[in-house]
């Protein structure tokens, strides 16, 4: 079996204080690790280590005053809070100061050994009022001897052509953070559903708590069927998802019947032409068409 232990804090930062946010996950990392021993990633929400404080409260400049280079002083501190409890980090995301003076909204990863494994710029910030810069790349990124990871951060759940994209680049389980605060949140449960049935893969979806956001995170198998669903507040979910169950279902189908993946691959050079992209379909790196 490969198997990926999942712990995912539903919390809230202490609002416009990265340091004191920064040393409460250095606190509670051990903690997780000894309430759930077989633990193998800690999972953040959507900007949790920038400390923003409630939407309405956010200041034009806000971004800029926390903008963190990375790498740099904070994955090095993630690093040994990675190293000390002995734990995969996906941190969430932080506004990244990055080339020409641009602030992206980031999600990072580091490895149980302190080193950034992954580094992923949000493609889709939520317009008009997230300004932060888009990223022009996706991300995977893989944990030996298990599988193979994507991330994809809040809004990019609303474009199916992200999580398609990491599907296609291999991705058996997309860990999406968010930071959602207004009533669309059951929407976005519903996209985090669809994700996971277009695309055959475990959606881990994780909200801030209240204060800062509405909570309700889930942990998505790839036949859509929620598996761990959180309430509003500060909580921490757990679950172990078998990742051979995303061979199991490629393969033989969505409730045994629907295998997209199979029937992409066998398009091949016979695909339909796609004006919205200048291209075609093309199989997945490694598979060959059947």
């Amino acid at each position: 079996m490969r198997t990926l232990s999942i712990a995912a804090l539903q919390t809230a930062p202490v609002a416009r204080d990265p340091e004191a946010t920064l040393d409460q996950l250095a606190e509670r990392a051990p903690v997780v690790r000894e309430a759930v021993p077989h633990a193998q990633v800690l999972v953040l929400p959507e900007l949790h280590l920038s400390a923003v404080p409630p939407l309405l409260e956010e200041s034009d400049g806000y971004a800029d005053s926390v903008a963190a280079t990375i790498p740099g002083e904070l994955t090095e501190r993630l690093g040994e809070i990675a190293r000390a409890s002995g734990l995969w980090l996906a941190a969430g995301s932080v506004y990244e100061r990055g080339e020409g003076g641009a602030i992206h909204n980031t999600a990072i990863v580091v490895d149980p050994e302190g080193e950034l494994a992954a580094r992923y710029r949000k493609v889709f910030p939520w317009r008009p009022t997230e300004s932060s810069a888009p990223g022009d790349a996706f991300v995977t990124f893989d944990i030996p001897e298990i599988g193979r990871i994507g991330l994809a951060i809040c809004y990019d759940g609303f474009f199916p052509e992200v999580i398609r994209q990491l599907a296609w680049l291999g991705a058996e389980v997309v860990i999406q953070p968010t930071l959602t605060t207004t009533s669309d949140r059951e929407a976005e449960l519903i996209a985090a559903r669809a994700n996971a049935i277009f695309n055959q893969l475990y959606v881990v979806n994780v909200n801030a708590a209240q204060p800062a956001a509405l909570g309700r995170s889930v942990v998505v198998d790839p036949e859509g069927l929620v598996r761990v669903k959180a309430g509003e507040g500060e909580e921490l979910l757990t679950d172990v998802l078998d990742l051979e169950s995303v061979e199991r279902v490629r393969s033989f189908g969505v409730a045994g019947v629907s295998r997209m993946w199979e029937q992409l691959d066998s398009l091949d050079g016979a695909s339909p032409e796609l004006p919205m992209y200048g291209g075609r379909i093309r199989p997945r790196p490694g598979r060959t068409s059947t």
